[in-house]
C-alpha cells in the first residue's frame, strides 16, 4: 500500500453502541462501504454506523500505530477521545 494516499485513523460507533476502529485513504467512503455491509465483520451485523472520530496521518505506517493504539484502549477511553476529553499524541 502506498503511504502517499492521505491516510486517516477512524472511529465509528455501531447501532449497537461499540466502537470499530480502522484506517483509510477516504473515510467518508469508507463508512458507506461499511453501512453497505462491505466492512469488517464487526459491523456488518451491527449497522447503521456513523462516524465519530477521525485524524488525518501523514503515513499509512502512523495510521495503522494509531488504529492498533485506539484497538487496545478500553470503550469508556475510546468514548473520551471521541467526546473531546481525551487527546490522542
Amino acid at each position: 500500500m502506498s503511504e502517499s494516499k492521505g491516510w486517516s485513523c477512524y472511529i465509528l460507533e455501531c447501532a449497537d453502541a461499540t466502537y470499530y476502529v480502522g484506517v483509510a485513504t477516504d473515510v467518508r467512503e469508507r463508512k458507506d462501504e461499511h453501512n453497505a455491509g462491505l466492512g469488517a465483520k464487526h459491523t456488518r451485523s451491527r449497522r447503521p454506523v456513523r462516524l465519530v472520530w477521525s485524524r488525518a496521518c501523514s503515513s499509512y505506517a502512523q495510521a495503522r500505530g494509531f488504529e492498533a493504539r485506539l484497538k487496545g484502549w478500553s470503550r469508556e477511553k475510546k468514548r473520551l477521545l471521541v467526546v473531546g476529553s481525551l487527546r490522542l499524541d
